[in-house]
Formats: C-alpha cells, structure tokens, sequence
C-alpha cells in the first residue's frame, strides 16, 4: 500500500533567507557526514528546465552511509547494494526529490517540496486530489522538539536547544512554546513524502521505516539551519554556489574517488517529465 505523509515545518525566517540557509546547512552536513570510509558523492550538478517547475538546478548524489542502516536490512544485503541514490531537481520555492536504492528496484521514494510565507495553515499545498487527501497523514514538524527515536540517534547532527538559543545577528530566538503562532518572519515548508514498497512481507515495515528516516533527517536539518543561522545570516547566492564546488571536490577527495569521466557538462539534463515517467507521479 501507498503511504503518503505530508510534514510541515515551520521556520522563524524568511523565505529568501531559508534559500541560502538551507543550501548553507545541507554542504556542512554533508562534510560532517563524510570520511575516508563513508559520505556523501555528488555525481551531477546541472541547471534544468521543466515545464512544471520551470528553470533551476538539477543534483545527483550517492550516499555512502551504510553504517546508519539499521541491522535487520544489512542480514540480507552486501553494502554496495544499500548505497542510496538520489535526484533532486530544485527550482525555489519548489522542488522534487527521488530517492532509489539498489537492492529494492521496485520501491519508490519521492518528496515533493513547496515554501509558502505562512505557519503552516495552506491546507493543500501541493493540490492533491481527493483521494489522495484521503490517503494523507499529516504532521507539524517543531524544530524546538526533541526526538529520541532510532532514526534521531544514528544520524548524529549535533545537539542544539532551540528552546535557549539567541541569535546574535537578528535577535531571533529562544523558541518557546506558541512559538509557531507568533514568530516574525515565519515560513513553512511542506513536503510530500510518498512511499511505495511493493515488496511481500515486507513492505509495510520498509515504507515506516524510510518514512521515519526522512522525519528524522528533516528535523535534524531544520534545527541546524536555524542554530546556524548567525553562519550564513547575509550570505549571496554566488558564495553559496562557491561553496557547493568546493565542498564537491572535498568529498571526492575524502572518499577516494576520481570524478567519473562525463559525470558534469554544460548541457541541461533531460526534463523532470521523463524521470516522473520512471517512478510515477504523485500529485
């Protein structure tokens, strides 16, 4: 069966500020997450346009986190198998990610993105149709709270309370209850999180378990993007783009691994549609 969950988080910023934010907080993850052993290639960055999203950039990356697997999945399946690959086309304010795994070529996993400057009330954002609205589970993501689940503990981000943290460069903070309800500016993010795990016996257990993951990478990454903010408050676009290069040939060179020949160009990847077309559309 299908599971669809849609998170809404909830951020104390603007939206042209959560842009440079979040890109600055996704290159310091990635080499927090990266050593000699494990981490996390970028394969392609390259501009795209789609009649759906319009014009923005297309990422491929490969996670070498095997690690973090949980140990039922890693009793059946060698490591290179459990590398997990994901395609991102990103055109602010929205944008659609896949992510596949190898040893489950049957499974889809797709996360539709849309940024609204409200604190979570836009009820249908992403214009699902009834039956899906039907099918929907819905839930508001506080980047003040505190998980302790599997998921929380193995992706090791650092710990942060949000609940006494004071940014010094725009005043903003601590988040107190009611937070959600007052803060100035506020934006929310909703992601759509499709699941499908067409696999007997063991669907249903694969679909909860990758659902929580992404729960818990959500909130681990909204968290820092807001304790880190003080890092990245007035930063451009272009020194975002800088550090995406640079970051890129960092982790190649962490994890040992020359730039596969072809891997980058000048040209647009092909549309959004075709890919769609592979796994299936979810809106």
């Amino acid at each position: 069966m299908v599971q669809i969950k849609e998170f809404r988080i909830i951020m104390p910023m603007s939206m042209e500020e959560y842009e440079i934010g979040l890109s600055y907080t996704i290159i310091k993850m990635e080499q927090h997450n990266t050593n000699g052993k494990e981490g996390v290639e970028v394969l392609q960055q390259v501009p795209f346009e789609d009649e759906k999203l319009g014009e923005g950039q297309f990422t491929s990356k490969v996670y070498h986190l095997q690690s973090k697997i949980p140990s039922w999945m890693k009793g059946f399946a060698s490591a290179s198998s459990l590398a997990v690959h994901e395609d991102s086309w990103s055109a602010y304010p929205k944008s659609r990610t896949v992510i596949k795994c190898p040893l489950f070529s049957k499974c889809s996993l797709t996360i539709d993105t849309v940024i609204r400057p409200d604190n979570g009330c836009s009820e249908n954002a992403h214009n699902l149709n009834s039956q899906q609205l039907a099918a929907r589970e819905v839930e508001i993501v506080d980047i003040a709270s505190v998980s302790r689940d599997y998921w929380s503990k193995v992706i090791t981000a650092p710990k942060v309370d949000l609940t006494t943290f004071k940014s010094q460069r725009t005043d903003r903070g601590p988040l107190l209850n009611g937070w959600m309800d007052s803060c100035r500016p506020v934006m929310t993010i909703y992601k759509l999180v499709v699941m499908d795990a067409p696999i007997w016996g063991l669907g249903e257990r694969l679909e909860d378990c990758l659902i929580a993951g992404e729960r818990a990478l959500f909130l681990a990454c909204h968290r820092l993007c807001f304790a880190w903010i003080d890092e990245w408050y007035g930063m451009t676009m272009e020194q975002i783009r800088e550090m995406e290069r640079h970051t890129d040939l960092l982790l190649k060179k962490t994890l040992k691994k020359a730039a596969k020949p072809g891997s980058k160009h000048e040209g647009k990847r092909k549309s959004l549609k075709d890919e769609i077309a592979v796994v299936g559309s979810c809106t």
